[in-house]
This record gives C-alpha cells, sequence and structure tokens, in this order.
C-alpha cells in the first residue's frame, strides 16, 4: 500500500516560493491501478517523484510498502527504490546499449551474474511480447516498441510499485491502448501496485480502478473511476469528463431548454432507443446534443448530453430513472 498523508511541496524560484503541492492525502492500494490525472502544471509528476524521494517533500509523509519513506537512509532508500520502479513519456533508454543490455542494466547494478541476467531479460521480453528485438537498438524501434522495452527493464528487479510518468503522451491511441493493455496485463499477471500519471481522461477510463484529480497542487476529487466519470463534482473534474462543454455552452446560448446529462453502463444492455422510447412512453420531446460511448475498465460507457424544455424537465428525469445502471444529472453549467 502507498499511503500519502499531509504531503506538501515548495520551490524556490529567485524570491518566489512555488506552492507545488498542498496537503495532498491518497491512499493507493496493493494490486490498485490508480491515476492521477490533471491539466498540466497541477503538480501530478512533482506527486508520483515525491512517492519513491526523487523530490523531498517540503512537508508530510510517504509511506510504501509499510516504509517511511522519508526516514530512510541514502542505503535503504536505494534498496527501497529498486521496489518502485518508473517508466516515462521519453522512454530513457541507453541508447548506445541494444534491448537486452538495456534490461539487463538494473541487474547489472545489482550484481547479478551476467548469464542470470540474460536469461531474465529474455523472459521479460517475451512478456512485454519483443522477443525478437533483443539484438536491435533503441534508435531502430517504434515509440511503443521503446516504451515496451522500457516497461521490461523497469521489471527487471521484481517492483512491487510501477510509477508510469505520462508515459504513454508521446504515442498514438492506437499505441496508447496496446500499452495500457499490456500494464493491465502485467497488473493482472504479477499483482504489481501501477500508478499511471495523466492529463488524458482516456487513459484513466481505460486502465484504472480508482483516480484522483489534481488542481493547482491539491486533490480536488478522488475515487473509483466509474463514479468520478458518471457524476464529475469537482469543475477539475468536469473539464476533464466533459471536454466539450464550453462548446456546448456557448451553441446554446439562449436556449431556454434544460440540459441533462446520462451515463449508462453495459451500453448493449439498453435494449430499446432510449430518445425516442420516451417520447413515445413519457410524452417527452428531447434533443440530443451529443451522444458518445467509451470504455471504462472491465466495460463500456455510454453518455448522452439531452436539451429538455422546462415544462418536460420533470416527466424525463423521472423516466430516465426507470432504467437501472443509468446515472442523469442536471448540467446547468461546464466549468
Amino acid at each position: 500500500m502507498i499511503k500519502i498523508e499531509h504531503l506538501s511541496k515548495n520551490f524556490k524560484v529567485g524570491n518566489m516560493d512555488i506552492e507545488a503541492l498542498n496537503d495532498i492525502n491518497l491512499e493507493i492500494n496493493d494490486g490498485d491501478i490508480y491515476g492521477i490525472i490533471g491539466m498540466s502544471g497541477a503538480g501530478k509528476s512533482t506527486l508520483v517523484r515525491c512517492i519513491n524521494m526523487l523530490e523531498r517533500p517540503t512537508d508530510g509523509r510517504i509511506e510504501v510498502n509499510g516504509l517511511d519513506m522519508g526516514n530512510l537512509s541514502d542505503k535503504e532508500l536505494r534498496a527501497a527504490r529498486r521496489d518502485i520502479t518508473m517508466i516515462f513519456q521519453a522512454f530513457n533508454l541507453l541508447k548506445q546499449r541494444n534491448c537486452l543490455k538495456n534490461v539487463c542494466f538494473p541487474m547489472e547494478l545489482d550484481g547479478v551474474p551476467k548469464a542470470e541476467a540474460e536469461k531474465k531479460a529474455k523472459e521479460l521480453l517475451e512478456i512485454v511480447g519483443l522477443p525478437e528485438k533483443a539484438k536491435s537498438y533503441p534508435a531502430q524501434l517504434s515509440g511503443g516498441q521503446q516504451q515496451r522495452i522500457a516497461i521490461a527493464r523497469a521489471l527487471a528487479t521484481n517492483p512491487k510499485v510501477l510509477l508510469c510518468d505520462e508515459a504513454t503522451s508521446a504515442l498514438d491511441p492506437k499505441t496508447t491502448h496496446q500499452i495500457l493493455k499490456l500494464l493491465k496485463e502485467i497488473n493482472q499477471k504479477m499483482g504489481i501496485t501501477i500508478v499511471i500519471i495523466t492529463h488524458q481522461m482516456s487513459v484513466v477510463q481505460e486502465a484504472c480502478n480508482r483516480v484522483a484529480i489534481l488542481d493547482g497542487g491539491r486533490v480536488v476529487e478522488e475515487g473509483n473511476v466509474s463514479e468520478v466519470f458518471s457524476n464529475p463534482k469537482s469543475d477539475a473534474a468536469k473539464r476533464l469528463v466533459m471536454p466539450d462543454g464550453e462548446r456546448y455552452q456557448k451553441w446554446l446560448g439562449a436556449s431556454s431548454e434544460r440540459r441533462l446529462r446520462v451515463v449508462f453502463q453495459n451500453v448493449q444492455n439498453i435494449e430499446k432507443p432510449l430518445v425516442a422510447s420516451m417520447a413515445v412512453e413519457a410524452g417527452v420531446i428531447a434533443t440530443v446534443l451529443s451522444a458518445d460511448i467509451q470504455k471504462l475498465v472491465g466495460d463500456k460507457a455510454g453518455t448522452m448530453l439531452l436539451g429538455v424544455s422546462d415544462e418536460q424537465f420533470d416527466s424525463a428525469m423521472k423516466y430516465l430513472k426507470t432504467y437501472e445502471g443509468i446515472t442523469v444529472k442536471e448540467v446547468e453549467d461546464f466549468v
């Protein structure tokens, strides 16, 4: 388990004190795939670097696998970091080494015999799906292949925690999906706790079971991904979950319609057209302003933004709430 208690981090820039993190409190359970999301400057990369003490917090406490990270000696911290590995957006592979040697590198630092290290490295290349690239160099690989090698290298020390700092940000959507699928497989087969730092809600929806939303160095919302997606409460969560909100707000302008955000999981279980059925069965005419299907962990969720007249609003709410598994909420603004 990772416990973060009252964590704060300030940076000195000239004569100014910059507050990057302010009173962060989080618990990440063993085996979680935990997302930490926020826009640029929210403090998420600083937070993940504090977890393994690449950045020393100004205040607060971090416990990983039962160890108080701030109280460890340099030697103890080096040993603890074998259990807390990290992958990055830029991959950070050693260009002068082939893939096999890149994966061997952490084991060399630990004094693992060469034959044993190479044997394990080949096994890890199999796990990430690139056994044929053992003798290739990073420059000969695609971005997705480089990230797979970086993941194999991160697994070389048998870690209990894998930190991913914007690890898919440089990849195209198809490759991102493949990397997230690989991370989920590693999580399920090896039981490794994975923390994913990202600014993309789609990454959190596809891979994570829990999420914390950072804004201005603070945790403004935290919970199960499905709950946050279905009913975002903070302004930051609304911006991430409903990125087109401002566009629709401007488009509606002087419209007298009230807006309903409808979220439903297991979209295949909706056996009849929702809007058409509401018109026939309840006499409610709704305007479909947007509709989308998004993949959540182990499920698919559909969202619709509906426009309904003030006179029919209560009838629409009553009808929609008769559907099991549907979340419906009036949207008054898109902050």
